[in-house]
């Protein structure tokens, strides 16, 4: 793994610290109503206060057209006030008069949260004059923001270029695991791949079948594999379009000496409804009325015999319609077998993606994975082997 420069190598006593963190957290009547993101933050926060900086707040918040109160940081920073435990100042702009005020006014160990970035076109444009007007504010930049490295923005990239720069300690564990599961994995390497469509997942697909020994996929995605073997999907979600890229892709795996698991059975339900009337069938014998809406046991039991020959897994995508019951059953199974073995010390188990996240928290398993990103693009980008702007300005020169 490339070496980043890190927390562990610099004197933060009395700097003036610009932290990129990632604040794009719901709302609902005024209130955060997931703090997730800010939880994950809170420790990195709290260290460099306690090393005396003066911590500084960067994020964007939704996609304001211009300045807009109903996307201010206010909230927000009273929600990070109330994680931390500490007072967290406000002031409603990011650069100019009064933003530099409110960071001169800091004392060693205050931390203060400046309004939502995307207020100025100049942050998405990663304009030089914005990228200046920030790194005036600044002694040090350090990017905690894992889930917004995937765009070069003046806050997430720019003021790399301007600032010496750091990971946060989020990032910094977000890197480690993440470079563990893919770059320097233990193995066999096990992907679960699975959500609605290939096509917004083909450089995903064909980055994994470069990387790992088991790919298992899941999900409408399965659907499509299932229909290019020729076998019967009913009603099921496909895309008849990308018949000859599945077939493509299981012949591309055979000649690389890859194992593919699809599903053998599945639950099928003529309505997608929560408790329709539903039943298990093999994948041989889907009625023309059936739609398969989660995999079946013996699905389940065949995932969970490939996860118990791995020794690495990278998740991203439900297996079946998690929302709704009886419909989640597959995806939690694999999810609390998947957690025992990481218990068991037989597994290192990284997952993330927006669906993933919210698939692993109804079977009550993030805190027994060893990792779990919250991020959603910029973690689906990392998979497919993109570069990241906003990790690469980190790398050490």
């Amino acid at each position: 793994m490339t070496s980043f420069n890190t927390l562990d190598h610099v004197d933060l006593k009395g700097k003036r610290v610009l932290v990129r963190v990632d604040l794009n957290v719901p709302i609902e009547n005024g209130i955060v109503s997931d703090a997730t993101r800010i939880e994950r933050v809170a420790p990195a926060l709290l260290e460099l206060a306690d090393k005396g900086a003066k911590v500084i707040l960067l994020s964007h918040f939704g996609r304001p057209k211009g300045r807009d109160p109903k996307q201010s940081l206010k909230p927000v920073a009273a929600e990070v006030s109330r994680t931390l435990k500490r007072p967290v100042k406000f002031v409603d702009d990011c650069v100019g008069e009064k933003a530099e005020q409110a960071v001169a006014a800091l004392r060693n160990g205050d931390i203060l949260c400046l309004e939502n970035t995307r207020f100025y076109p100049g942050e998405e444009k990663n304009d030089p004059a914005f990228v200046e007007q920030l790194a005036k504010l600044g002694d040090i930049w350090v990017n905690d923001a894992f889930s917004a490295a995937h765009r070069a923005h003046a806050s997430t990239e720019g003021l790399g270029h301007k600032l010496p720069a750091y990971a946060g300690r989020a990032m910094q564990a977000e890197l480690t695991a993440l470079g563990k599961a893919l770059d320097h994995p233990e193995r066999p390497l096990a992907a679960i791949v699975g959500g609605a469509k290939i096509s917004t997942k083909l450089d995903l697909l064909s980055n994994l079948l470069a990387k790992v020994d088991v790919l298992i996929i899941g999900g409408a995605m399965a659907n499509t594999f299932l229909l290019a073997q020729g076998k019967k999907v009913g009603k099921s979600l496909v895309e008849k379009d990308l018949l000859d890229t599945a077939r493509k892709i299981m012949d591309e795996a055979k000649a690389k000496g890859r194992e593919i698991v699809l599903p053998v059975d599945a639950v099928v339900a003529e309505k997608f409804e929560a408790n329709a009337p539903s039943r298990i069938v093999d994948v041989d014998a889907i009625s023309d009325a059936d739609m398969m809406l989660d995999i079946g046991p013996k699905s389940v039991a065949n995932v969970v015999a490939a996860l118990g020959r791995a020794k690495t897994l990278v998740w991203n995508g439900p297996f079946g319609a998690f929302e709704i019951e009886p419909f989640d059953k597959g995806t939690v199974g694999v999810a609390k077998a998947a957690a025992e073995l990481t218990e068991g010390g037989k597994l290192v188990t990284v997952a993330g993606g927006g669906d993933t996240v919210s698939a692993l928290n109804v079977a009550g398993v993030v805190d027994r994975f060893t990792y779990v990103s919250t991020a959603g693009g910029a973690f689906l980008e990392w998979l497919e082997g993109k570069a990241l702007p906003g990790v690469e300005v980190l790398r050490s020169k």
